[in-house]
């Protein structure tokens, strides 16, 4: 499928035949046949590429281009097909980008220009971002769905997680739109995430729209931001249709866009006008048997489990009886209660969905992530979603401290093992699974943030239980030991380079390559490091560049065993007695390290209640009170104390090792020496 643009204000698209005289185009057939599996690779995979990529030296220069392409789905198959059609008065798109590119704030402005509200209604910013700790954290990390009405094209917006811990999410969605916007930041171009998400949408064969954002930053350089976009479709081995993308240079803040940097409109009518023109509607066999993929899970109390998708063919209506089939084609039956589709920010319930919309679904009390609503005499299965593999894992257990059940709600065994298995049920990209021991459980993700956010999601349910260090996931491949590998980008100032340098060689860094950004004074720096090399490198990088670095990572490969890496020099402060901290026995203890507690603040035996200023542990009490005597002194001696550390969850997690845990209740964070491992702590 082509499309061009030329001068007129609006273009149809229009199938062309292929270009290259070996391919040819299979005729649709008139048949209402069941779909077959190579139609349902392509429904769920993308579209196939007919076009042969040429080599990179044959390539020219990128230029602003004006041409919009998207190939033609091609087999050389003589299958029987349905008739596929695409549906012209609706776009499906999902936003994707790096994380602090902009993206969230670009959709406020497509949302606010769309009328979705009201000029006098209140509307807080970073709406998609509805979760407390989205809020908090300034991440997006659920997907989340809506939709604008432009002219007469209903747009479905996707707003995705930037960060490279969710990309599940961003996976799972891909298979639910035809295109993509790519945000890019004008400054610092295209970051590993960015990397991350356009190889996932090329592999789909989605339209690829690129997005400047923040053109109105003084240090903005957009030749050099697009010319390092089109480098990196072709190391994504992109087909020439796809690398002859349109390129919008928007500001999401000031809500304005172009088709060059020197030229924004007044508003975002030029962003509107290419996703109209460049993102082909979605391609359905109208008159095909029904089938939905169920890509999203939400929970409401009163409608019980909603599951979201996009119609793939036939059409769905309320009330009607269908067939739930999982991968392994084990069917069951059911009813749909209540349809919905997403009208600007809200669901709005309808009678009937025709194929192509993304709609929201009830009526099934057990559907997961991945299996597909079909028709339920002739319904068949589509390929279920597939995500990457996990490279972290974290043990979790019950809370074994003597303070186990003063703040937590939920503190058995059986409370963790439901609520982690019920994460599964919409979090693919987690795994668990036993541990050693009947009340340990291991849990597997995408990063330490990953599951960080998880921890953080269950204190606040009021769970309390104990978490062990991360550690990465190893394999071994003809009897050899490999581990992950990640891309690290550093951007620091050029006086703190060096310290960085030598805390990345440390941990088995090898750098890949160095340049100057467009911010004065700023380098960047790309490094290919072991994932336990970053293990507790985040808290490490910002000491030694006074909190000026900024750490973006993601997985590369899988590679050699690169040797034993120290990531901690220092060791811990441990109370050796219980009881309550007084300010006469932390005087003497932060002499010799940095304390965690205050005054009057609860320990048990084996809590961390410091960092020690040499390597080792050192055993210490914190609740040693003054004597008492009978001779009166003079004056009082007045105890001045140091301010405590106050470490978070991730900086917990990253600081424990491996005989350490995190105990985690509602209401606090500690670190405690894990009593199954014993160890000799240095005495006084």
């Amino acid at each position: 499928m082509e499309m061009a643009i030329g001068s007129h204000p609006t273009c149809k698209l229009t199938p062309t035949k292929s270009l290259l005289s070996s391919s040819r185009v299979i005729e649709p057939s008139k048949l209402n046949p069941i779909y077959s599996s190579s139609w349902q690779k392509r429904q769920f995979h993308g579209r196939a590429l007919s076009i042969k990529t040429k080599s990179i030296n044959s390539r020219t220069p990128l230029r602003n281009s004006v041409k919009c392409s998207v190939t033609e789905a091609t087999d050389s198959t003589t299958e029987i097909k349905p008739q596929l059609v695409r549906r012209d008065g609706i776009r499906n798109i999902a936003i994707v980008a790096h994380v602090d590119h902009g993206k969230t704030t670009l959709v406020d402005a497509m949302l606010r220009q769309a009328k979705v509200f009201r000029d006098n209604q209140f509307m807080q910013e970073r709406i998609m971002d509805s979760n407390d700790i989205e809020r908090e954290r300034g991440i997006t990390i659920l997907s989340k769905n809506t939709s604008i009405q432009y002219n007469d094209t209903k747009i479905n917006i996707i707003d995705t997680p930037g960060h490279s811990d969710f990309g599940g999410e961003v996976e799972r969605i891909l298979n639910m739109v035809e295109g993509i916007l790519l945000v890019v930041d004008s400054v610092e171009g295209p970051m590993p995430q960015t990397r991350f998400v356009l190889k996932k949408a090329l592999e789909f064969g989605h339209a690829v729209i690129v997005v400047v954002n923040k053109i109105d930053r003084s240090s903005a350089r957009p030749d050099y931001v697009v010319n390092s976009t089109f480098e990196l479709f072709i190391e994504l081995n992109a087909n020439d249709e796809q690398c002859d993308f349109q390129v919008i240079y928007a500001s999401g803040i000031k809500g304005t866009a172009g088709l060059s940097p020197e030229k924004l409109a007044d508003d975002l009518g030029p962003l509107f006008e290419t996703i109209v023109r460049c993102i082909p509607g979605p391609q359905i066999a109208k008159d095909g048997v029904l089938q939905m993929l169920a890509t999203s899970i939400e929970y409401d109390e009163h409608k019980g489990r909603i599951a979201i998708g996009r119609l793939h063919a036939g059409a769905l209506r309320r009330g009607m009886d269908v067939r739930i089939c999982s991968s392994e084609n084990e069917c069951r039956f059911g009813k749909v209660s209540e349809l919905f589709v997403y009208e600007k920010f809200n669901r709005v319930p309808v009678d009937t969905v025709e194929a192509g919309d993304i709609c929201a679904v009830c009526g099934f009390d057990d559907i997961q992530i991945g299996e597909t609503i079909a028709d339920r005499a002739f319904g068949m299965p589509l390929p279920s979603i597939k995500v990457e593999e996990p490279t972290v894992r974290m043990a979790f257990s019950i809370n074994t401290s003597p303070f186990v059940g003063r703040e937590g709600k939920y503190v058995t065994g059986r409370n963790l093992r439901d609520r982690l298995f019920r994460e599964l049920e919409r979090n693919l990209a987690m795994k668990v699974e036993d541990g050693e021991t009947s009340d340990t459980l291991i849990v597997s993700g995408r990063g330490t943030l990953h599951i960080t956010i998880l921890i953080e999601n269950m204190r606040r349910e009021g769970y309390e239980f104990m978490v062990g260090p991360p550690k990465v996931i190893n394999k071994k491949v003809n009897d050899k030991l490999l581990e992950p590998y990640e891309i690290a980008i550093v951007e620091v100032p050029e006086e703190y380079m060096g310290p960085v340098v030598e805390l990345l060689g440390r941990r088995r860094g090898q750098m890949i390559d160095m340049q100057g950004t467009g911010a004065e004074g700023q380098t960047m720096m790309k490094y290919k490091i072991p994932t336990r090399g970053l293990l507790g490198l985040r808290n490490s990088i910002l000491t030694v560049s006074r909190g000026t670095a900024l750490l973006n990572t993601i997985f590369d490969e899988y590679g050699p065993w690169a040797g034993d890496i120290n990531t901690r020099d220092l060791g811990s402060l441990v109370a050796f007695e219980g009881g309550t901290s007084t300010s006469y026995a932390l005087a003497s203890s932060q002499d010799r390290g940095q304390m965690f507690i205050r005054p009057g603040a609860d320990v048990y035996k084996g809590q961390i209640v410091g960092i020690h200023q040499r390597p080792g542990d050192l055993s210490l009490n914190v609740c040693k009170k003054k004597a008492a005597t009978n001779v009166r002194s003079n004056k009082e001696v007045s105890v001045v104390l140091d301010t405590p550390v106050e470490f978070s969850l991730d900086d917990c997690i990253e600081y424990i090792q491996e005989d350490e845990l995190v105990e985690v209740t509602p209401a606090s964070i500690r670190m405690c020496k894990n009593p199954k491992m014993l160890k000799k702590f240095r005495g006084n």
